[in-house]
């Protein structure tokens, strides 16, 4: 049984809440989720969003509880469709976190039983001092299958989402000709693919590298029953300057998280 196929089987009965005015997803045949937790970097912490300097976890895409952000998150959205998930949200995600520590936090999920768990790792894999010192793809397949496998040993096992990263030449492209952009990237900020030095040619090696990241992350959630990837859907995403937190012109704004609470929520709970 394919992929795709075999979450679909998790999914029965139509719900009877609308959240955030997106369509309805179906009711998992074992209820929706009472617990979750997320995985990754300072994406997922929220790091730089609003407000000032730091992570700003109640803004995060996948367990923020932020009131009037604009950032409709996936706890937020589950919460509507059980409220017995409240306050059974773990933000595992560390600022600076690479693939090799997500095995670490999947550990901590299993601990804290979750029933749901988000995944989005790999920018800092990417952001090293210059293409040629980027995680090598071998070892980030490796920890990036310890990690599941450590879900995948939970009893009951959690519905498991991983994202792709979101598209760093992308970043790149959309604010290089924005002088206050490229001051913020001189600080040493993601130097591989934002050094003002780089030619386009090293930049493309962090492309490749990226590509190989995403297929490796969803070629091996396929090989596990109760995970499910984006189909890419976050790369594919064109995000606008305005997306962009305007403190490091790095991580996504209050406005960048809400569009990947959206993205990553169709592509885990409605197709």
């Amino acid at each position: 049984m394919g992929k795709v196929a075999r979450f679909l089987a998790l999914l029965m009965l139509p719900a009877l809440v609308i959240v955030a005015a997106a369509p309805t997803p179906q009711v998992p045949e074992d209820g929706y989720p009472r617990s979750m937790a997320a995985l990754g970097d300072s994406i997922t912490q929220a790091n730089n969003a609003c407000c000032g300097p730091g992570d700003r976890p109640e803004q995060s895409w996948s367990t923020g509880s932020g009131a009037d952000d604009g950032v409709i998150s996936h706890y937020e959205r589950l919460l509507q469709l059980n409220p017995g998930i409240r306050g059974q949200n773990f933000n595992n995600a560390v600022s600076g976190a690479r693939v090799s520590d997500l095995p670490r936090q999947a550990a901590a999920a299993a601990s804290q039983q979750a029933e749901y768990v988000t995944i989005l790792v790999g920018a800092n894999d990417l952001c090293a001092a210059s293409a040629g010192s980027m995680t090598a793809v071998d070892a980030f397949q490796a920890s990036v299958d310890e990690a599941l496998a450590i879900l995948d040993r939970m009893r009951p096992r959690p519905l498991v989402f991983v994202s792709s990263i979101p598209n760093l030449y992308q970043l790149w492209d959309v604010l290089q000709d924005d002088p206050a952009a490229r001051a913020a990237w001189s600080a040493g900020l993601c130097p591989s693919m934002l050094a003002g030095s780089n030619t386009e040619e090293m930049r493309r090696q962090v492309v490749e590298r990226q590509l190989a990241f995403n297929a490796v992350l969803a070629e091996t959630c396929a090989r596990y029953e109760r995970c499910r990837d984006d189909g890419g859907a976050v790369y594919a995403h064109t995000f606008a300057a305005s997306d962009i937190s305007t403190l490091d012109y790095f991580h996504p704004g209050v406005s960048g998280q809400a569009l990947l609470a959206g993205i990553t929520w169709n592509e885990a709970w409605q197709r």
